[in-house]
């Protein structure tokens, strides 16, 4: 029987991150945990209550003060449930993508998250996606990617997801929306996005789903192997 891992996979807004991971747990049989939904889950909470200005400002105040009545959880079937309420697919609007990185950078969020989404891997067995996997939430993870693409193929996909949804959106907005939360998730003080020093770079710009998942599939396959 082949020993099980944990996999850390950061990067990019936009990069095919989550779903190389969910291909990957799939493939592997493995447990897969998106903390991208988790704080989108905090960010539409934040929405719902009225915690952001007209200016798309966020009231970090409220939102500490309301941390304790958060309850997030993630189904086997990939859904994402916020108090009780499926939100798996508002999590997805542009609304949300556009505050998303201002309540990730609050430090007692992260916090909270951080903590659940360790709880969750206490088995093994698991494929997390993210900006800080491999850098905060799992620094000991067996197995480290970290995936990129550029600016002008992670736009397209990124419109053809929303376009699929339904949502009419510009191209140019969406491209500047991947660039500010590239902005700000790599310079922000808590656990900013970066390359974790022993991760395994993945340019996915010119890769099929199918040429990624065989790659992330070989270099596990060195590692689970005795």
């Amino acid at each position: 029987m082949q020993k099980k891992i944990t996999i850390a996979i950061d990067g990019y807004a936009g990069c095919g991150k989550s779903t190389l991971a969910k291909a990957l747990a799939k493939a592997l049989n493995y447990t897969f945990i998106d903390s991208g939904a988790m704080y989108r889950a905090v960010a539409f909470y934040c929405l719902e209550e009225g915690f952001i200005s007209i200016n798309e400002v966020l009231d970090e105040v409220q939102l500490i003060q309301h941390l304790d009545q958060i309850s997030i959880q993630l189904s086997s079937d990939q859904k994402v449930w916020l108090n009780n309420q499926d939100i798996t697919e508002v999590i997805r609007a542009p609304k949300v993508a556009a505050i998303v990185s201002s309540v990730a950078a609050v430090k007692e969020v992260r916090a909270k998250l951080v903590e659940l989404q360790r709880q969750m891997s206490v088995d093994g067995g698991i494929v997390m996606d993210g900006r800080d996997i491999g850098t905060v939430v799992f620094p000991n993870a067996a197995l480290k990617i970290f995936v990129t693409a550029s600016i002008e193929v992670r736009t397209q996909r990124r419109l053809a997801e929303l376009k699929a949804k339904g949502e009419v959106i510009d191209e140019l907005s969406v491209a500047q929306n991947l660039i500010s939360r590239d902005h700000q998730d790599s310079t922000r003080a808590e656990s900013p996005l970066k390359q974790a020093a022993d991760a395994v770079v993945l340019d996915t710009s010119a890769l099929s789903r199918e040429e990624q998942l065989a790659w992330a599939l070989a270099r596990v396959a060195l590692l689970v192997t005795d």
